[in-house]
């Protein structure tokens, strides 16, 4: 067994690395070899703790799901329950900027899964950082479904309505459009925030 691998911490400083590379840049590829380096283990001390990668990415996701947010607008109670969840709307947002800052995002994601075929393991990590997305609004969903503001049901099919909104104007935001109007973005999300408070519609 590699010595390293049994040293206090070695397991954290690889989920940190990977963790870490992925909040830079959501199209990292976290090979074995790149987070090792990241981490400053070996590979043979990483392959320990996760012998594959699939293994390793789906560790890194689970381990993000419940970060807390500092100063997550869900929590500020002096706001009003719709604010407080357009406020994490915009939150979500605003770690995607506007114009060359945008489109940089959007031309990384467009490259990693679009332009070319994804190997397993992009589609593996892209699904795993969409479900955290979805994972997120969801429990924004759920604190306001227990203080009674929107309907307990359907939790998951709402948080994904939220989320196809902010993807449009994260997608938006980063075309040669007009110029962002923060107005009409807001207006966009507060009819979004009304529809999930509403009584959602039986099929």
């Amino acid at each position: 067994m590699d010595a390293e691998s049994t040293e206090p911490g070695t397991r954290a400083k690889i989920l940190i690395a990977a963790a870490t590379m992925l909040g830079e840049n959501p199209t990292a590829r976290l090979s074995v070899r790149a987070v090792a380096a990241r981490a400053q283990v070996s590979t043979g001390s990483l392959r320990h703790f996760f012998p594959t990668q699939r293994e390793l990415i789906d560790t890194v996701i689970a381990a993000m799901y419940d970060l807390e947010i500092p100063d997550d607008p869900i929590t500020d109670r002096s706001l009003a329950p719709q604010e407080r969840l357009l406020a994490c709307l915009q939150l979500m947002l605003s770690h995607v900027g506007v114009g060359s800052r945008a489109r940089q995002q959007w031309g990384a994601l467009y490259e990693a899964y679009v332009a070319t075929a994804p190997s397993e393991d992009q589609v593996a990590t892209y699904h795993a950082l969409d479900r955290m997305g979805r994972h997120r609004i969801e429990q924004w969903l759920t604190v306001l479904a227990d203080e009674g503001f929107i309907p307990a049901d359907r939790i998951e099919a709402r948080a994904r309505f939220l989320s196809t909104v902010t993807t449009g104007i994260m997608t938006e935001r980063a075309l040669p459009s007009e110029a962002v109007r923060v107005d009409t973005e807001e207006e966009t999300l507060r009819l979004a925030v009304h529809a999930v408070a509403s009584a959602w519609p039986t099929a």
